[in-house]
């Protein structure tokens, strides 16, 4: 396996590479925004614009420190919002203060019927619209890499680059619970996070961010960023949402070579993982590479916990060396 530190020198010369890029495919972009249609490989040439897709429970405002760095660079750069997510986020009455906790496990939820073939779908619709502007560089955390199979098994030819943070990656396996029911996942911190316990048929897993209790506190910023300051880990559950799809992480969300595994992927190893633990991680590792021997991962190792670096400058350097491998 391959493996590299990221430093910020790599980082600035990987800048320049893609500025120097972004010039080359100047005219490539503009025959698109006339109407031409550029080949996959001329596409993979073309200036990047990074499409960011958040993990369970998550939202675009999530990435808003990893935008704005990518925006000072002059990159172009979108955070997608899931449906049921960011503005259409539910929030149970329950969820709110004062809670009512024997109400929060039995009050429905829209998400209740939303699926992994919708957050797809979603998705793909914005590659398609991002994909007039230039390289689409296809990133996600956590459970939004079951989001980016799916979408690289639709529309391969849009996409020039496919980024994993810490994220599944399911293809031997056909699901996140399958990859989180390995003995690599028998170390994962989420068995000590406490969920709500709500009936199957609401379809939603939740769980309560807003709890008080020290002891949620504690498995939460041990799953998620056991390194970070607790008012840092106070401030990152605040963002967070009660509610995700059940189906979501139950769906079949392979990757199939003949489509996802045409597109050059990167996965970044969060060393410090607590909630996808290292073992996992490299699990996923070897059998997407095992599917698809002539196209292994590009693999980039971090010193972060789950919730990835605190710096938002680590992310942009990792994300433009990932836009500067496109072939």
């Amino acid at each position: 396996m391959n493996e590299s530190k990221n430093t910020r020198s790599s980082g600035v010369r990987s800048r320049r590479g893609v500025l120097k890029a972004a010039v080359v495919g100047a005219g490539v972009v503009a025959g698109v925004g006339g109407g031409g249609v550029a080949r996959a490989d001329e596409r993979r040439c073309m200036a990047p614009v990074f499409v960011l897709v958040h993990g369970a429970g998550g939202n675009s405002y999530g990435w808003a420190p990893v935008l704005a760095e990518l925006a000072l660079r002059g990159h172009r750069a979108v955070a997608v919002d899931l449906p049921g997510h960011g503005p259409g986020a539910h929030y149970p009455a329950s969820y709110q203060a004062p809670q009512d906790l024997a109400g929060l496990r039995s009050e429905p939820s829209p998400l209740g019927k939303v699926t992994l073939a919708d957050f797809a779908a979603h998705v793909v619709g914005v590659v398609r619209r991002a994909s007039r502007l230039g390289a689409v560089v296809l990133v996600g955390q956590s459970m939004g890499g079951a989001t980016l199979n799916a979408v690289a098994n639709q529309v391969p030819e849009l996409v020039s680059h496919l980024v994993y943070a810490s994220a599944f990656c399911p293809t031997r396996h056909a699901s996140v619970r399958e990859l989180m029911s390995t003995p690599e996942a028998s170390t994962s911190a989420l068995a000590r996070l406490d969920v709500v316990p709500t009936p199957p048929e609401l379809g939603v897993t939740r769980v309560n961010w807003r709890s008080g209790d020290p002891a949620f506190f504690a498995a939460a910023k041990e799953a998620l960023a056991a390194d970070w300051p607790d008012t840092a880990v106070r401030a990152l559950l605040a963002t967070l949402e009660p509610d995700e799809s059940a189906e979501a992480g139950t769906a079949d969300c392979r990757g199939i070579p003949e489509k996802w595994g045409r597109v050059p992927r990167t996965f970044l190893r969060f060393t410090r993982d607590r909630t996808v633990p290292l073992a996992l991680q490299d699990l996923m590792i070897r059998e997407a590479d095992a599917a698809t021997p002539r196209n292994r991962f590009r693999v980039r190792s971090l010193a972060a916990p789950h919730a990835g670096p605190r710096d938002p400058a680590v992310w942009a350097d990792e994300l433009e060396l990932a836009a500067g491998a496109c072939r």
